[in-house]
């Protein structure tokens, strides 16, 4: 059935063919596959702090297996570093190279085209389309089928609908600033996860 729905998973699957296309052009370039590449952006977007391999796995929706080879082929070429855990002596934890974080920085550019295109809508309409991606994102999570990621909506320190500034509602703990819609982001480095229960409210405040 041809629903309202149902075009915008078509838009957004149409969308994340041309980024993906955009990544290929890119890794055969850097003489890398897809999912190196990926790995080397999941790196970057956690750098200074290690990653495990398991979350690497996860993050890609791959098995630790095609993951373990994926991270053995970029530190052959000398892009990742394997580094004894801190906080675990029998763990390993992964890191860019200096090398390795050239490349990372070279990936933006791959997709630098989407980028520009959503440039291209008013302030007010990147607000709303950020605001609406971030609802499906809420309900997908409900489902197990997406990804561990460190966004305000999960972070202890972001209090829903705090302020009535209709532009800024909601506030952000850790800096001690009202957080726009618009400045909402998937990954932060300062993220400390909420308790499961206040994470939900937080989710439940974008609708």
């Amino acid at each position: 059935m041809d629903t309202t729905s149902t075009r915008i998973i078509s838009a957004i699957s149409r969308i994340g063919s041309v980024l993906r296309s955009g990544m290929w052009e890119f890794a055969t370039r850097e003489n890398l596959n897809p999912a190196q590449a990926e790995i080397l952006q999941l790196l970057h977007n956690r750098a200074p702090q290690g990653v495990r391999l398991s979350w690497v796995a996860r993050q890609l929706s791959i098995s630790a297996a095609s993951a373990s080879d994926s991270v053995a082929a970029l530190v052959a070429k000398g892009l990742v570093r394997k580094v004894r855990a801190l906080d675990d002596g029998r763990a390993t934890d992964l890191h860019l190279s200096d090398e390795g974080r050239l490349v990372a920085e070279r990936i933006a550019g791959a997709t630098g085209f989407a980028d520009e295109a959503v440039a291209t809508l008013s302030p007010q309409a990147q607000q709303q389309l950020l605001g609406g991606l971030l609802q499906v994102i809420g309900q997908l999570q409900k489902t197990e089928r997406f990804p561990e990621l460190r966004a305000c909506l999960s972070c202890k320190y972001f209090q829903p609908n705090r302020h009535a500034d209709a532009a800024a509602p909601h506030h952000c703990g850790l800096m001690g600033a009202p957080l726009p819609v618009a400045m909402l982001r998937l990954d932060c480095p300062e993220h400390e996860p909420a308790d499961p229960v206040q994470q939900v409210k937080n989710w439940q405040a974008l609708v």
